[in-house]
């Protein structure tokens, strides 16, 4: 069945179905962050129409990488539902051709456009979504406004306790924007703030750019550069400022390995390598429950009903896959279960009700 004309016909119209909701979306998500953007950065002079386009659209692709087992859902459904509607199910059972079968081309289709998810296009959006990030800090940058979140860190040095904030991390938190440093005594009391423009994490020290230091006794003093020694290495600063999501799919086993020789938690990093490894399988479960709620004959009635269901497991299904994310990430949970079992629970789901509609 798979190397028939039939079969690759399936196989076609699943794909441009997927794509076609797949770039639906993401011009609505280009378009929602671009007006986003647009109102965040109305108040910069220097940031230019061109510019901030280039920053959400480089922003988009990790969004709707979350999205993508929903793509696939409303794209089978989307495909089954015209396939029905146009009598060419009626015609390919009635030629002795079984659901099975011509659900089969969908399922190889989804998996390898989530092993191509997994090994391209991630990779793709990790890197993409450095560069907006950049470009974002060079934005908020020139216009010396923060209208973004905070992040925070600690250490712990000889010469006391720092805690520095930096509106916006780059290159997984070792290059930092918008930096504030607040210093203090071994003793434990206040010593000065330093704001700076920027922060570069160097061996055994943080080379601040564009500094200015305020005392309790003193004027601010300025300084081109200045050097605040740090005992932090870079895994434990990527613990702090970045997020699992931006590491590529082929740097995560080392950033484990790394974590792990560090003695930092790695359940974050465990849990997004699960999910990319499971991301085939969760796409292939998708289709089953998509074909599982669009078979049914238009002349049946109760199409609607049926795709609302559709929608609903799908939208249990992602509540399903952020409760066992949030167990992961608080250490309740192995990674292993929580990444894989969002794509059992789907593939069951979507396989026993195809097998009670199809074999009674």
């Amino acid at each position: 069945m798979l190397t028939t004309t039939l079969a690759r016909y399936f196989a076609k119209r699943f794909i441009v179905a997927s794509c076609a909701v797949f770039l639906g979306i993401f011009l609505l998500l280009v378009l929602v962050d671009y007006i986003e953007m647009v109102r965040r950065t109305s108040s910069i002079p220097t940031a230019s129409a061109f510019m901030v386009a280039q920053t959400s659209l480089f922003r988009v692709p990790q969004l709707l990488e979350r999205l993508m087992p929903f793509c696939i859902l409303i794209g089978a459904m989307s495909c089954y539902l015209a396939l029905s509607r146009s009598l060419e199910l009626v015609v390919a059972r009635a030629a002795g051709i079984s659901a099975w079968q011509f659900i089969t081309p969908a399922l190889v289709s989804a998996l390898v456009m989530g092993i191509l998810a997994t090994v391209a296009y991630n990779p793709i959006s990790a890197a993409m979504q450095e560069r907006s990030k950049e470009m974002e800090a060079q934005l908020f940058s020139n216009g010396g406004v923060q209208d973004v979140a905070q992040s925070w860190i600690n250490q712990v040095t000889s010469e006391g306790q720092s805690i520095i904030s930096a509106a916006l991390s780059q290159n997984q938190g070792t290059r930092l924007s918008g930096v504030t440093v607040f210093r203090f005594n071994p003793d434990g009391s206040f010593r000065d703030r330093i704001d700076a423009r920027d922060a570069n994490l160097e061996p055994g020290q943080w080379r601040l750019g564009g500094a200015r230091i305020y005392s309790m006794t003193a004027a601010p003093i300025p300084h081109d550069s200045f050097l605040l020694s740090t005992n932090l290495t870079p895994s434990q600063v990527r613990n702090s400022f970045a997020t699992p999501e931006t590491v590529s799919f082929w740097q995560l086993p080392e950033y484990i390995r790394s974590s792990q020789s560090s003695g930092l938690a790695t359940a974050g990093y465990r849990l997004q390598y699960q999910k990319l490894l499971a991301r085939p399988f969760l796409l292939a479960s998708m289709v089953l429950v998509a074909a599982a709620v669009s078979l049914r004959f238009f002349r049946f009635g109760g199409v609607q009903k049926m795709v609302l269901s559709g929608v609903a497991a799908g939208f249990l299904l992602y509540v399903l896959s952020k409760v066992t994310e949030d167990l992961s990430k608080a250490e309740l949970m192995h990674p292993l279960a929580a990444a894989w079992l969002p794509v059992c629970v789907g593939g069951l789901i979507g396989f026993l009700a195809l097998l009670h509609q199809e074999d009674g």
